[in-house]
C-alpha cells in the first residue's frame, strides 16, 4: 500500500472546476441581489398586513432571511479560499484527477473534486471524503486501503486521467 506520495489538504482551501467556480458566483450573486430583495419584500408585505407580534409570515420571512444570511457569509468564505483545479500530470491522483479502480472484482470510476461540487451520483466525490482522501497522492497500480467508520476496504488503481 503506497502512501508515500501523500499530499496534506489545506482544509481552508475549496477546490473548484473552473465551472463550478462560475455556478458558485453565480450563486452568491443571486442570493445577494435577487434572493435578499425578494425576503425584503416579503417583510415589508407582512408588516403592513398587520402586526408583527404572532405573525407567522413576518416569522418565516425572517428566519429565511438568517438562513440566506448565513449561506452567503459561508460562500463568501469559501470563494475566499477557492483554488482553481488545474491541468495536472496523469501520474499521481490529485484532485481533478479522474480515476479508475477496483475493488472485489468490481471496476469504478470517480472524479476527485473539491467538496462544495461532490455530487455521489454523478462519480464526483470530495477529496474530503474518505474515497477521495485516501485516493489523493496515489499512483496508477498502488493498492489503497479505506477505511470508513462501518467499512474498510481496498482500491487498486487501475487509471489515472
Amino acid at each position: 500500500m503506497s502512501n508515500n506520495n501523500k499530499r496534506k489538504v489545506d482544509n481552508n482551501e475549496t477546490f473548484f472546476t473552473p465551472e463550478g467556480l462560475q455556478e458558485a458566483k453565480k450563486e452568491l450573486d443571486f442570493l445577494k441581489s435577487e434572493k435578499l430583495s425578494e425576503i425584503a419584500d416579503r417583510i415589508q408585505q407582512a408588516r403592513e398586513g398587520g402586526g408583527i407580534e404572532e405573525n407567522a409570515e413576518y416569522e418565516a420571512a425572517l428566519e429565511e432571511q438568517s438562513f440566506i444570511d448565513a449561506k452567503i457569509i459561508e460562500l463568501e468564505k469559501v470563494l475566499r479560499n477557492a483554488k482553481i483545479i488545474k491541468e495536472h500530470s496523469s501520474n499521481i491522483v490529485e484532485v481533478g484527477s479522474r480515476v479508475k479502480v477496483k475493488s472485489d472484482g468490481k471496476i469504478d470510476e470517480f472524479t476527485i473534486v473539491g467538496k462544495t461540487e461532490a455530487n455521489p451520483v454523478k462519480k464526483k466525490i470530495s477529496n474530503e471524503s474518505p474515497v477521495g482522501a485516501a485516493l489523493l497522492g496515489s499512483k496508477k497500480g498502488d493498492l489503497v486501503e479505506v477505511s470508513t467508520p462501518n467499512l474498510s476496504y481496498k482500491y487498486k488503481i487501475l487509471e489515472i486521467n
